[in-house]
């Protein structure tokens, strides 16, 4: 857990920090696997022992003062009893001790907890298999296609042995296939061309899930045949008993709305059974000009829907709010979605970028296909580590509070600041902006300011081979779920000198809580130093 501090020596009142004009606050990136200086967390098995105030709920540290019987919170300073196991607990000497009592970073594996990905009753570990689905754009040329093969070529090599991998095809019809019998087959399902349709028939009806997940490691030969078939919709041959207008029309459809709604829905009678997050690999050669979800192409004088108040500057609103409710049921269903854009036309990217940020998946821009470099991004993508169902929560000591959140992350409806991440990996950063409580400040006779960071996540491990059976891929490769807590608190330092802040700026932090202020609030001036 890396977390940068946009002034690392803490301003000690708000009129100090406003003369400054330097944001104050730090940005945090949870599931990284050492902190800013590179040092990695104490680890252990014992999470749920962890003791919390009773108080403002934080959690023991080094830095929370330890009595026989008893311990200060280093956040509210409330007194908090120890029971007579945790004692004995903290009173070992040496290697002995719990990593709560070595470092301040701990990472610490919890039993099961209801309500959260591990289900209830549940050990700390359960068993899982990582899902993969590729959903691929045909109306397009055979450069995007020739590209995104080799991306999904890359793909299959960075997926671990035993995942389940399944492909679709889109345009005015979604093509299913399976591809764990002899040779590939495809089914396709027609997508409707009014706005508010839906499939005639369920993608279940057309092909079972079990038909569609295939092994990656008994099955890859025949995903790559597979992916040799695949043709743009140009080249198919035009139907006799279809008009012309309407069939050079459905050969340009892009129904990519209808289908990712379909495919989130086809996966999600798995979720919490076969797969805890199911990820969607999609490829996109040009907006969504077909079915629910469509996107309305103008020209470029007409994509500006807002101005700024006394400025040129021109915002684009959002077309549709389709993606923002199919990204609200990608994330109940478990699914994360990564989206692909390889085009130089316009394609609303503000509308169709919800669904990829909210459910914790990213977003990839290319604007041809001769430089780009998109099977060495989902390479790296994919072999990156990754966290998912996480809850991250960030507390201070009394004197300051959190002003502002930003990220893609969904708040919690009943706590405040605490906010839930459908997935993560350690390159994911989430900023936070700081200002003092009323009529506070940090003297030399307060205690110094002090952050803790709590991030509750669930991560997939492999275990390797688990059977000699070589035709039984899936039971070779065994996947466990592990429900992990990581905590770290910090204690700064602080200056009435307004120079000493100057001297401990982070520029990177500046810039960063800057743009997030700019995107969120547009119309608000922002006041800097500078």
């Amino acid at each position: 857990m890396a977390v940068r501090a946009s002034l690392a020596c803490f301003p000690s009142d708000a009129a100090l920090q406003e003369s400054s004009g330097i944001p104050w606050g730090v940005a945090v990136t949870p599931f990284s696997a050492a902190d800013e200086r590179g040092s990695p967390p104490a680890t252990g098995d014992e999470g749920h022992l962890l003791p919390r105030c009773e108080s403002c709920y934080a959690y023991f540290s080094t830095l929370c003062p330890l009595h026989r019987w008893s311990w200060s919170c280093a956040i509210c300073a409330a007194d908090n009893d120890l029971s007579p196991d945790a004692s004995a607990r903290y009173a070992r000497d040496g290697d002995q001790d719990p990593p709560e009592m070595r470092s301040a970073f701990v990472d610490l594996l919890l039993p099961g907890e209801e309500g959260e990905a591990v289900p209830a009753g549940a050990a700390a570990t359960t068993t899982t298999t990582p899902v993969y689905v590729a959903a691929v754009d045909l109306s397009s040329s055979e450069d995007f296609l020739e590209l995104v093969k080799s991306a999904l070529l890359a793909a299959l090599e960075a997926i671990s042995p035993g995942s389940l991998f399944g492909l679709l095809t889109f345009s005015s019809k979604i093509g299913l296939y399976d591809v764990q019998g002899p040779i590939p087959i495809v089914k396709n399902a027609f997508i409707p061309p009014g706005s508010d349709g839906t499939l005639f028939v369920d993608l279940e009806d057309v092909m079972p899930l079990h038909s569609f997940l295939a092994p990656v490691d008994s099955c890859k030969d025949r995903i790559v045949e597979a992916l040799e078939t695949i043709k743009p919709t140009s080249s198919w041959e035009i139907t006799a008993t279809a008009s012309e207008v309407q069939d050079h029309a459905l050969h340009y459809a892009r129904g990519f709305g209808l289908a990712m709604d379909a495919v989130v829905n086809y996966l999600c009678s798995e979720y919490g059974s076969t797969f805890e997050l199911a990820r969607i690999f999609t490829f996109l050669s040009g907006p969504p000009n077909y079915g629910p979800g469509k996107i309305e192409t103008r020209s470029d004088g007409e994509h500006n829907a807002a101005k700024m108040p006394g400025s040129d500057h021109t915002f684009i609103s959002v077309q549709t709010n389709f993606y923002t409710n199919l990204a609200a049921s990608a994330v109940q269903a478990g699914v994360c979605v990564d989206l692909f854009a390889i085009t130089n036309e316009y394609t609303d990217l503000s509308s169709l970028k919800v669904l990829s940020v909210e459910s914790g998946g990213s977003l990839y821009m290319y604007s041809n296909t001769d430089e780009s470099t998109l099977p060495q991004d989902i390479y790296k993508m994919l072999s990156r580590p990754y966290a998912f169902g996480c809850v991250l929560r960030l507390r201070t000591s009394t004197e300051f509070k959190i002003a502002d959140s930003y990220g893609h992350f969904f708040p919690d409806p009943q706590y405040t600041n605490v906010q839930h991440i459908n997935c993560c990996d350690s390159f994911a950063t989430y900023v936070y902006d700081f200002e003092f409580q009323k009529d506070s400040q940090f003297s030399r006779k307060s205690s110094p300011p002090i952050l803790q960071i709590a991030f509750k996540y669930t991560t997939i491990v492999h275990q390797g081979d688990t059977s000699d059976d070589v035709s039984n891929s899936i039971s070779r490769s065994k996947f466990t779920l592990q429900r992990r807590l990581r905590v770290r608190t910090i204690q700064y330092n602080t200056t009435a000198n307004i120079w000493d802040l100057y001297d401990f700026v982070d520029p990177d932090v500046v810039l960063t809580i800057l743009v997030h202020q700019l995107i969120c609030q547009p119309q608000q001036p922002i006041r800097t130093g500078c």
